[in-house]
């Protein structure tokens, strides 16, 4: 498996771009997020890779972060989610998004990304929960435990978790859990 690739940048050709290595160009797909962070063609560059195999092709994938294509390669494994479709995910979402999206259960995050419908980021909800590890999550998870300390406490309260994510969504960002248990509360009366 060829897992991290550096050489000079060739060619951008959205989604693909081309990168020599010693004389060979190497095509890479690449989600709009890495495709941005590039400098331009000329210099050089060093990706993280994901190799696939299929019977008619060998397809190269790359990222920016090692973050991405640990997200590239769990998003892969859900079933109804293939490569163009990860690509686009982490095209829309940062894999921070990604990972908050997942842990608070929102769907219609999700359902923002062109390719996925309701029925496929349920499914990807689903199936991902508790798949992104700290690492690939660490912003989201040090931003939104508060958030989540919030959620078990109106869990704990007998609220459905629908009303409680509801009612986190009108929370304002950075909000305290014993102010944010209020506010919330304040939100599930109205």
């Amino acid at each position: 498996m060829i897992g991290r690739i550096t050489g000079t940048l060739i060619e951008k050709l959205p989604p693909t771009i081309c990168v020599d290595v010693g004389g060979i160009g190497y095509d890479i797909d690449v989600p709009m997020s890495t495709l941005y962070s590039l400098p331009d063609t000329g210099a050089r560059v060093t990706l993280y890779t994901h190799l696939t195999v299929r019977e008619d092709a060998h397809i190269l994938y790359g990222f920016a972060s090692a973050g991405e294509r640990s997200a590239f390669r769990e998003l892969i494994k859900v079933s109804g989610i293939g490569a163009r479709t990860a690509l686009s995910v982490l095209s829309g979402l940062s894999v921070a998004d990604l990972a908050q999206a997942i842990t608070l259960q929102e769907s219609g995050r999700l359902t923002r990304v062109p390719g996925i419908g309701k029925k496929t980021a349920e499914r990807l909800l689903l199936e991902m929960r508790g798949k992104l590890g700290a690492d690939i999550g660490a912003a989201a998870h040090v931003t939104h435990d508060n958030q989540s300390d919030i959620l078990n406490a109106l869990l704990a309260l007998g609220y459905s978790e629908k009303e409680s994510l509801s009612a986190l969504k009108t929370l304002p960002e950075g909000v305290g859990v014993s102010d944010g248990i209020k506010q919330a509360l304040k939100a599930l009366v109205r």
